[in-house]
């Protein structure tokens, strides 16, 4: 690191950490609001390339959006903005269709290009500490300090969890053990002919046997989680649209269930598919997640998470038609249950999963259990240092940062002045967190604020 002097703060600076999703497009709306050329917007990437994060950095185009086309504008009062860029440049432009997660990726980065203009800048170099200092903040990286007057966080999935097996013990370091499911480079040097355990069935593990399964025809493929189900898929969308009706006054988790249950019946008798009820919900599910009290919303996450989770985020039918074909030819099976004992055998290793005692020997296993919450569980370096200064502080439902409902950061002491957080973080607060629909309005949201807030800092 270095240790030349801190250079001085501008008026208006806002360090963005993190360009992924999140991060883009928090730059974006700061940049397109506002016309102020003090401001100064600061985006720190670890890799230097803004866009792709953990979300849309694979390079496998069959790796496709989750949600359709005419959802995903990066401009929540522009929407159909993504499927104007998808005709300039030659990609589908269907409404209805699910583009290549690549493709949104370059889509990001071309919408930052056309309202990118001196104010913007883009740092390498991961952000490794972040410190109150004055009215501002002091951004450290592996090779510099700055200082900013404003901070939003956006960095986005942690790693999954660590694997371990029944005694508790974690699965060591291993050439078949492939801790981090989005590094493509390692799945693609397994052996044309591996046998692999994926541990985990939703979105993230069905890229991966994706990814394993169409570049290795001799490959095999079982996937296993604590309940077996695979998300729901998309199918052709219905045009009867269908306002999803939640009780009022207090609520709870069981009420809530029986109220989209009936919801889902009465849909049924009118010829209307399940999937209008759960989209019908969408406009609504952050309101309805802050009346739930806490412990209804730790009921919720212990009884019906998972039930939520395979019909909300659901799979392009593309992609279902897919792991379809790879079932009935033998090559792809899914199973219930969890890591009882591992076997190191070197290249290779031996593997039992409860309750059935099922038996496998394997060439790898990938670790597709869904991204770390917990941020006191956290292993990266920023936010544990943040957290053990007490600049932020984990949600009570461990689901990401605390917060208020506009996205400011909260720590030990309350809300930090000028700390503003982005995407998956907010989890805990406004549940629906992780998708473009949301973060786009979270963005545009926290870009507003700071502009009012810069506008109140002397010249």
């Amino acid at each position: 690191m270095t240790t030349d002097a801190i250079p001085a703060r501008t008026a208006h600076r806002v360090a963005v950490i993190g360009g992924g999703a999140s991060g883009v497009l928090t730059a974006i709306n700061l940049l397109a609001r506002s016309d102020d050329p003090r401001l100064e917007v600061v985006i720190h990437e670890a890799s230097g390339v803004v866009g792709r994060g953990v979300a849309y950095g694979t390079n496998d185009q069959r790796h496709l959006l989750n949600v359709r086309a005419r959802h995903m504008s990066a401009l929540p009062d522009a929407p159909s903005d993504l499927l104007d860029w998808a005709l300039r440049t030659g990609r589908s432009d269907d409404p209805q269709g699910f583009l290549p997660r690549a493709d949104f990726a370059i889509y990001l980065q071309d919408r930052l290009t056309d309202v990118a203009d001196d104010r913007l800048s883009i740092q390498a170099g991961r952000v490794v500490d972040i410190a109150p200092t004055g009215a501002g903040f002091e951004v450290v990286t592996e090779r510099s300090r700055s200082v900013a007057d404003a901070v939003v966080l956006c960095h986005g999935n942690q790693p999954p969890r660590p694997l371990r097996v029944a005694d508790g013990a974690v699965l060591p370091d291993a050439p078949w053990h492939l801790a981090n499911p989005w590094d493509l480079g390692r799945l693609r040097t397994l052996p044309a002919d591996a046998r692999v355990l994926v541990v985990g069935t939703a979105l993230t593990a069905i890229d991966t046997t994706i990814t394993l399964l169409e570049e290795g025809a001799g490959r095999r493929v079982t996937m296993v989680s604590r309940n077996g189900q695979l998300p729901k898929p998309h199918v052709a969308q219905q045009h009867t649209a269908w306002v999803t009706k939640v009780p009022d006054g207090p609520l709870t988790a069981d009420g809530l269930a029986a109220a989209v249950t009936a919801e889902c019946e009465a849909a049924r008798h009118q010829g209307v598919n399940w999937r209008n009820v759960v989209d019908g919900l969408r406009p609504i599910t952050q309101d309805v997640w802050q009346r739930l009290p806490i412990e209804e919303r730790r009921r919720f996450l212990a009884v019906y998470n998972r039930e939520w989770e395979v019909r909300r985020h659901r799979m392009a039918p593309e992609v279902a038609l897919r792991l379809q074909r790879y079932r009935f030819e033998g090559r792809l099976t899914v199973e219930t249950g969890t890591l009882h004992a591992v076997t190191d055998g070197g290249e290779r290793c031996a593997v039992t999963t409860t309750p059935d005692g099922a038996s496998y020997d394997v060439d790898a296993i990938v670790n597709c259990t869904g991204p770390l919450l917990d941020l006191a569980a956290t292993t990266d370096q920023l936010l544990a240092t943040l957290r053990d200064r007490g600049l932020v502080s984990p949600d009570p439902l461990a689901l990401g940062l605390a917060t208020t409902v506009d996205g400011r950061v909260v720590g030990a002491d309350g809300v930090v002045d000028g700390l503003f957080t982005v995407g998956p973080a907010r989890k805990g607060t406004l549940w629906e967190s992780t998708a473009i629909p949301e973060i786009r309005a979270q963005a545009a949201q926290v870009a507003a604020a700071l502009i009012r807030r810069d506008q109140t800092v002397p010249a």
